[in-house]
């Protein structure tokens, strides 16, 4: 997958759903989503499950439905075609748990 400069390919899916019969997804995401606290947790999760050493995408812990609410909510906060890093928008929510991630 040849993904564009500012962009990076990550694979989603747990483990368990891949042996249910549900693969994994594939997406490509901005850079900036790297910097913000809530994906910060996520990629805490990804190398404590993975390490730093995978081959291919950047592997993330988290089921397709989690992420997709994790990138709504990134651009959410972000505005529409912004993808700033106001610290000031990042409070993590109480109502914002991830059952997977």
């Amino acid at each position: 997958m040849k993904v564009k400069k500012g962009w990076l390919a990550v694979q989603v899916g747990l483990e368990e759903e891949e042996e249910g019969g549900s693969a994994s997804q594939k997406f490509v995401i901005p850079i900036s989503y790297l910097y913000h606290p809530l994906f910060k947790n996520l990629l805490d999760q990804a190398y404590d499950v993975y390490g730093y050493h995978t081959n291919g995408p950047l592997k993330l812990p988290c089921s397709v439905d989690d992420f997709l609410h994790l990138r709504w909510r990134i651009e959410k906060e972000s505005g529409p075609n912004q993808h700033n890093h106001n610290h000031h928008q990042h409070r993590l929510p109480h109502a914002l748990i991830f059952h997977s991630c």
